[in-house]
């Protein structure tokens, strides 16, 4: 299968084939579309109980080679060793880069308003990062700040196992706002050359059975605003996630490890929303993402103002999920579960951070969640296959937040009919192979996609230091 087509119309169409048995369906705009997903080390019963707290080299050494290979620039060093055109370091708690002098100016269409405007831009490149295995598919995501009247744009442009190099893919084209002064947060469909493809924001290989991967990708990062303008783009964080992980109906099930832990989360639910904004995609099933992203971001003690709120009607309960949804809109897309976007609007609070990834099995989850991060997890399912859902879906977010003392997963589901009904306990078996698997089959028997393991992770600017071995352990600084 390959994934030219946009995420958006392949979950559309298998929401319609999944009909007869989602009762409540809950579409929850934000699964992934294609074939080669979850990560290998998941298919070895040895990774999936080796403990938590197996931190040793030799431990280490122990461990199988993942199939997924996450990679950032944040620091200081990091961003110098790049290729800048008008930008510059910004020094602090938080380096970043910033647009210091137009490289030039250039005209945008919005092909949301319609309108050309002139923009000033600098562009940042990265160096060339070397996948540990070649890979099937990338995702990206970036943290950034962008006042009003300026906006980035993401490209990722990779070298292939046969040679060839791809176009430069535009990964996403982002703005915290979306003020009269600012365009519209953007996709872009459309994007192939014949070997590979974006959907919606998934950098994909189209046929993996042909042995063709990347093999490596450099990312490049354009800041705009306004001509003659003082104000810039900062952007603090720019990495991806490349994966080659094999096609499995069913993973072996994990032992629980680091278990009996449930962290203290806000629970919101989708479902009080439903006809809300319909220029948000309406809320209710639509708002899986929004919820799930304003839960964890509230967890660790960010909210949005009094003042941002105002916006909202003050008839509405939760009017942060609101803000949640007009936020991480995608205007291409029409919904609010383009997964770099979600990442990004998180990173918009303070000292927060926001990544795009996988995990191998709910051993990583737990290793996460006893180290106080919690996890948003995407996953595909018929009703029958998750006892106490209640419900099937062709793609759902939701939030992982404990697990009990026998290694079953505590989860905020967002697709429940109020806020108080959104704690749920799945059996760990069941949600493991909803989550993590790469193909299963929908109520009509046909073959479909499922996420692979594919996750949020927001956490504070300066992890606490179980924190921070935690997530170098994953690869992820």
């Amino acid at each position: 299968m390959t994934s030219s087509a946009p995420r958006r119309t392949v979950l559309a169409a298998a929401l319609a084939a999944a009909a007869g048995v989602a009762a409540p369906s809950a579409q929850a705009a934000g699964t992934s579309r294609r074939t080669a997903a979850a990560p290998a080390t998941a298919t070895t019963p040895a990774t999936a109980t080796t403990p938590a707290t197996a931190t040793t080299p030799d431990a280490a050494a122990r461990r199988p080679k993942s199939l997924v290979d996450y990679h950032a620039w944040t620091t200081a060093s990091d961003w110098t060793k790049g290729h800048a055109k008008g930008t510059a370091v910004a020094h602090g708690a938080r380096p970043g880069i910033r647009l210091a002098h137009p490289a030039g100016t250039s005209d945008y269409k919005d092909p949301h308003t319609g309108k050309t405007a002139t923009w000033e831009y600098a562009t940042w490149t990265s160096p060339v990062h070397r996948l540990r295995v070649p890979a099937t598919e990338v995702i990206a995501s970036w943290n950034a700040h962008t006042p009003s009247g300026t906006w980035i744009a993401v490209e990722l442009r990779g070298t292939y196992t046969d040679g060839g190099r791809t176009p430069w893919y535009v990964m996403g084209r982002w703005t915290a706002g979306d003020s009269d002064a600012d365009i519209r947060r953007t996709s872009v469909d459309g994007q192939k050359d014949g070997k590979s493809s974006i959907s919606t924001d998934t950098f994909a290989i189209d046929t993996p059975a042909s042995g063709l991967r990347l093999t490596s990708y450099e990312l490049r990062v354009t800041l705009y605003r306004k001509p003659g303008g003082t104000l810039t783009p900062t952007v603090w964080r720019l990495g991806a996630m490349g994966s080659d992980v094999p096609d499995r109906f069913e993973v072996p099930a994990s032992a629980p490890g680091h278990v009996g832990r449930e962290l203290v989360v806000p629970r919101y639910s989708q479902e009080i929303h439903k006809g809300q904004y319909p220029e948000y995609d309406n809320g209710g099933e639509a708002w899986c993402s929004p919820t799930s992203s304003q839960m964890i971001i509230e967890h660790w003690g960010r909210r949005p103002t009094q003042q941002q709120l105002s916006w909202v009607n003050p008839d509405y309960a939760d009017p942060q999920v609101c803000h949640a949804a007009r936020h991480t809109f995608d205007y291409q897309y029409e919904g609010c579960g383009n997964w770099p976007f979600n990442a990004a609007y998180a990173a918009t609070y303070r000292d927060l951070q926001g990544i795009v990834t996988r995990l191998s099995s709910l051993t990583d989850a737990e290793r996460l969640i006893h180290a106080g991060i919690p996890v948003i997890t995407s996953q595909s399912f018929l009703k029958p296959e998750l006892d106490g859902a209640g419900y099937g879906t062709a793609g759902h977010l939701m939030t992982v937040i404990g697990f009990t003392k026998d290694g079953d997963v505590i989860a905020n589901d967002p697709a429940s009919p109020d806020n108080a009904a959104v704690r749920h306990v799945y059996k760990r078996r069941q949600f493991e192979n909803i989550w993590l698997r790469t193909k299963r089959h929908d109520a009509n028997g046909q073959v479909k996609s499922g996420s692979g393991g594919v996750c949020y992770l927001y956490f504070p600017a300066k992890p606490a230091p179980t924190q921070h071995r935690v997530l170098a352990e994953l690869g992820i600084r």
